[in-house]
């Protein structure tokens, strides 16, 4: 179906010139004086203690940025991103599990990393993976490489990779996806500027050291209404937007031609608490508005889909999060991020992974649209059916047919079509049941194929550094 657009052009427009605006007589703060050099010696400009990036520069950098971009993962799977169709990954770096609905969250471990990714190798509708938890049972030093290898280990989909703060946790990653993958990984790598237009050094080097082995990159701004960025959700759009862009002129001046996601990560807060609230109607209308903006520059966009502030799986879970993500995924999101995602990101359970996958289906369906032409039309059958003496449809070769295509959704958890009786009689099932069911059944089946000995030993040893680093002392 065609995309819906929650901006103009003449809005996408005025955005993109507040942006060059923004990057060219504000600047960034820009801590690393490698990228500092790099950004002033291709006609950058220095603004006091920041770096102003002329429009020029901008365009030139996004002009080398391909327009589709491919994650592959283990046994030969592939998605791209781009290419019309919507991929779904879950919520990453959650900190927290709930192990069954209604119950109190634990603090997440590795086994909770190698668990979920496994629980998601096996869902239809989660088409790529990031590492679902940060175990809080690692050292800060071993946190991203235990993530990248518990996750690689247990899935073969495709890989969104971790969030890298460091050059030396990104060289861990690809020394790591060099394990895996070989000289021609796939797996994207992610990195956050500091809200407003603050590049650290430690992430800003991550980036370099990205572009440097031609992963593929996902700038990942995280602003905040109100406190990070404008209130406004115009200028909020146009902060990410700078913050996006500035990235894209850093890793394309060190490597033209880099494949990048557009990301958005803009959310809003309560004001009464200075709290994230990603389940606001806002979270839905921004990431669509980003969709547009992302496709403004030929480029791929991953942004928010099912998020929610509950911290249950409750109703309120349900309507936050189906809002979330039908709104950008009508606008032609590339891909949608949050399977899993509890209490604003700070959770999750499998009850909700199994679930989300459900809606995902729903979503992706409602994204399909339908078809209309001189078979679905259907015209012949009615005057057929309405000659005949029963006037019914159902044992016609047409509707068997059509019953057969995917344009009727089926699910698996929701409960339709049994009556009130048959509900109470079978003990008044729900969704969320049946959701923990699943997940049981999925967790004692699932079996994924192994890496060899030799790339088993050769990720455990990269983490066991990691491990080290954290023991010497300081």
């Amino acid at each position: 179906m065609n995309p819906v657009e929650f901006l103009s052009q003449d809005d996408v427009r005025a955005v993109h010139h507040a942006t060059l605006r923004i990057l060219s007589e504000v600047g960034i703060i820009l801590d690393d004086t490698e990228a500092r050099a790099l950004l002033l010696d291709t006609g950058a400009g220095e603004c006091g203690e920041r770096v102003c990036i002329p429009p020029d520069l901008v365009e030139s950098c996004l002009a080398h940025c391909p327009a589709q971009v491919a994650l592959r993962g283990r046994e030969g799977s592939e998605v791209v991103l781009g290419a019309g169709d919507l991929q779904v990954h879950n919520l990453g770096g959650a900190r927290d599990v709930l192990d069954r609905p209604g119950g109190d969250p634990r603090p997440a471990t590795a086994g909770d990393v190698a668990e979920s990714a496994r629980l998601l190798d096996a869902l239809d509708n989660v088409t790529t993976i990031t590492p679902l938890y940060t175990p809080r049972d690692v050292p800060p030093p071993a946190m991203v490489p235990t993530m990248f290898a518990e996750t690689v280990r247990h899935t073969v989909k495709p890989i969104n990779g971790p969030g890298v703060h460091t050059r030396a946790e990104a060289l861990r990653v690809a020394e790591m996806m060099h394990v895996v993958f070989g000289d021609t990984p796939a797996i994207s790598l992610a990195a956050s500027p500091v809200s407003p237009l603050h590049f650290p050094e430690g992430v800003t080097q991550a980036m370099l050291e990205v572009a440097r082995r031609d992963l593929p990159f996902g700038p990942l701004p995280c602003p905040q209404t109100g406190t990070s960025a404008p209130m406004s959700l115009a200028g909020a759009l146009a902060l990410q937007n700078a913050e996006v862009l500035a990235s894209v002129v850093l890793v394309q001046l060190e490597t033209p031609g880099l494949p990048v996601i557009y990301c958005g990560r803009l959310a809003t807060i309560d004001m009464r608490t200075a709290l994230p609230t990603w389940g606001d109607p806002e979270i839905g209308v921004m990431s669509a508005a980003t969709v547009q903006i992302g496709h403004h520059y030929n480029l791929p966009v991953n942004v928010y889909g099912l998020a929610g502030n509950s911290y249950a799986i409750d109703v309120q879970a349900g309507y936050e999060r189906v809002l979330n993500a039908i709104v950008p995924a009508l606008a032609g999101a590339d891909e949608l991020s949050g399977v899993g995602e509890m209490g604003s990101g700070t959770l999750s359970s499998n009850a909700q992974i199994v679930l989300d996958d459900e809606i995902m289906g729903m979503v992706r369906r409602v994204r399909r649209g339908l078809a209309v032409n001189e078979d679905t039309l259907a015209v012949d059958v009615i005057a057929e059916v309405m000659d005949s003496p029963v006037r019914f449809f159902l044992g016609e070769p047409h509707t068997v047919r059509h019953l057969r295509t995917d344009e009727h959704w089926e699910g698996h958890l929701g409960v339709k079509g049994i009556g009130w009786t048959t509900w109470d009689d079978a003990g008044r099932p729900t969704a969320v049941k049946h959701a923990q069911a699943e997940a049981e059944r999925i967790l004692a089946g699932h079996e994924v194929p192994p890496l060899t000995d030799e790339q088993s030993r050769a990720l455990y040893e990269i983490v066991q550094a990691a491990w080290r680093e954290h023991e010497v002392p300081s």
